[in-house]
């Protein structure tokens, strides 16, 4: 039979071919013996099978589509499993070693002046301090405050904070701090967690909120006292008694009874109070049980302070030889806009928006004072704080009209910042004088630098690119200017060139007055007059006070470093936690912005009440 063959040759198959396929195996093996004694071409020697020559390395390799070199192909396998393996190794190696997930360009100013600054406030701790509390100097203190006094109604008064350079407790600034530093990490909790300080500074909020809610029977729906001080300083009349002013010893040494001061009649200190617990409750709302009991102070304190009005500092008592207040109207402002934000109630935001509560707050009238926040005047930040209220929810009637009065105040107080106004003037190095040239200046620099910093942000998260003063239109970035000028100036950008925060930079006051930085860590206890010679030295501090931020220069621009001399160098929890608030707010990137809903977490959605309709029209 005769297939066809493809290339035009017959094709003989021979179908009668009986040979099995085993058969045709074995003969291949009989090789023509012939045949192998002739040369064979290449092509004719790959036609033989033999098991000789099966061990010859192939040159070539065929891959069916395309033959290569056996050389170039070895040679390209072996090089792709390497580079595979390499990689592997390298990507075993990148997971496995620990690194920083996120790298950062190097801190700020602002960042690194942080870091320092909430070192203050652990070593003012009063009371048994924690374990972690990296202040090696300073140790367990206090711890009889409270009980050495048997006419106080609360005997446990240990903990808290000593204000300044001494070992006195106030009440009235200390709370006044803690409502600072909670509204600055209300407003910048991501900033605080970018530098790695938000576990820290809430740490320092809760020992102070822990301390206040000592000082009043908390658990009560109404209180008839609270512990406004413990320990005095008054050496006007001469001294016959130790006392925490005239003694210079270490907090940890003292062994004299330290009194405490209570007051039935303390509304300004109440309403402050209760802002401190109403504003931490925000900043502890994730710990809902902790949180709850704060607002549960916060309310009872608010109620003492309405129905039991009067002045913690009247009638000549201690704390007004130091914290005099001037008035309780704005705490009263302050402290129900606070409650309004950490409860929602409504009743605390009408209260707080009352015009004739505003008017007796000083907000329709200046002075030479206006717009300067302080522990004594909390009016600029409530106009602040209500102001961010209208800027992002606008509850409109009833509230609308004194929230754009606060809204437009706010505006004025900013506009008196800037350089081209002449509210306040400036030293030759730039530093406004809120305190028209009396000492200790830059605790209300640093408050007026947080809430410049802090409307900008305001401004610019609800999409507004600045505001007026006059006819003339100003850009958020000049508020956010002046902000870093002043901060500049405290941080060493001065005709001294030298840093007011102990411990920024390499020129920094060495001789702070302050009891326990001043007085070695030697094991000897000197007594209330053995310290005076600690007081008096003209060596520098043994004790580095790291991130005391001090009193500051005078209204020339000089400053003294010397230690006996309070009105230069003595550093206070208000001063620091201004410096705090503003630091925190200018630290960072930019595009990290104000937490915009926090505050509001308690608040009920809010929709505007229609105002109501007019009177009928009579002839």
């Amino acid at each position: 039979m005769y297939g066809r063959d493809p290339w035009g040759g017959p094709l003989e198959i021979n179908a009668t071919d009986s040979a099995t396929d085993d058969d045709r195996s074995r003969n291949l093996q009989d090789l023509d013996r012939a045949a192998l004694s002739r040369p064979l071409d290449e092509t004719q020697q790959s036609w033989l099978l033999g098991p000789g020559e099966q061990k010859k390395k192939k040159k070539y390799v065929d891959l069916g589509c395309i033959i290569v070199s056996r050389k170039i192909f070895v040679w390209t396998v072996g090089t792709l499993l390497v580079s595979a393996l390499l990689a592997g190794l390298i990507t075993l190696i990148v997971k496995t070693v620990p690194r920083h997930h996120h790298r950062h360009s190097p801190p700020d100013n602002y960042t690194l002046a942080l870091h320092k600054a909430l070192m203050f406030f652990n070593a003012q701790r009063s009371g048994k301090l924690p374990k972690h509390n990296n202040v090696s100097w300073r140790g367990n203190s206090g711890l009889q405050d409270g009980k050495s006094d048997p006419s106080v109604l609360m005997k446990d008064l240990v903990g808290g904070y000593y204000d300044a350079g001494d070992a006195i407790k106030f009440n009235f600034p200390a709370s006044f701090s803690m409502t600072l530093l909670s509204w600055s990490v209300i407003e910048y909790s991501a900033k605080y967690e970018a530098a790695g300080e938000l576990n820290h500074v809430k740490e320092i909020i809760k020992w102070g909120t822990d301390y206040l809610l000592k000082t009043f029977n908390n658990t009560a729906d109404t209180i008839d006292r609270i512990a406004a001080q413990v320990g005095i300083g008054d050496t006007s009349g001469g001294v016959s008694a130790p006392n925490d002013h005239y003694c210079w010893m270490r907090p940890e040494d003292i062994d004299y009874p330290r009194p405490v001061y209570e007051c039935r009649s303390c509304s300004d200190l109440a309403a402050e109070m209760a802002a401190a617990l109403a504003s931490a409750s925000i900043v502890f709302k994730d710990n809902k049980a902790y949180s709850q009991k704060l607002v549960h102070g916060a309310r009872t304190l608010f109620k003492f302070a309405r129905d039991q009005r009067g002045r913690y500092s009247a009638g000549g008592s201690d704390p007004a030889l130091f914290y005099n207040s001037s008035s309780y109207w704005d705490e009263f402002v302050w402290g129900g806009a606070w409650l309004y934000y950490a409860t929602g109630n409504s009743s605390y935001l009408q209260l707080a928006t009352h015009p004739k509560l505003a008017k007796h707050a000083g907000a329709f009238w200046g002075g030479p004072d206006y717009g300067v926040l302080s522990w004594d005047n909390k009016l600029a930040g409530a106009q602040v704080l209500l102001s961010r209220l209208r800027l992002f929810l606008s509850p409109g009637y009833p509230y609308e009209e004194i929230l754009s009065t606060f809204h437009n105040q706010t505006s004025i107080i900013m506009c008196s910042f800037l350089p081209v106004f002449t509210s306040f003037n400036r030293t030759k190095g730039g530093l406004i004088q809120l305190n028209h040239g009396r000492p200790q200046p830059l605790q209300y620099v640093v408050n007026a630098a947080f809430l410049a910093a802090l409307y900008s942000d305001y401004l610019d998260t609800a999409d507004t690119p600045g505001w007026y003063c006059g006819p003339n239109f100003y850009s958020t970035d000049v508020l956010r200017e002046f902000a870093k000028t002043q901060i500049d100036y405290i941080l060493g950008k001065n005709p001294r060139k030298m840093s007011y925060v102990v411990g920024f930079g390499n020129h920094y006051p060495k001789h702070v007055h302050h009891r326990g930085a001043s007085i070695p860590k030697n094991k000897i206890k000197y007594n209330c007059k053995g310290g005076w010679k600690w007081r008096d030295t003209s060596k520098p501090n043994p004790n580095t006070l790291v991130g005391a931020m001090v009193a500051g220069p005078d209204k020339h621009d000089g400053f003294r470093d010397v230690r006996t001399n309070y009105n230069y160098t003595e550093p206070t929890l208000a001063g620091n936690a201004g410096l705090v608030a503003a630091l925190v707010a200018l630290s960072g990137d930019k595009a990290t912005v104000i937490d915009k809903n926090t505050i509001f977490s308690a608040v009920p959605p809010m929709f505007p009440t229609p105002p109501p309709p007019p009177a009928p029209w009579k002839p």
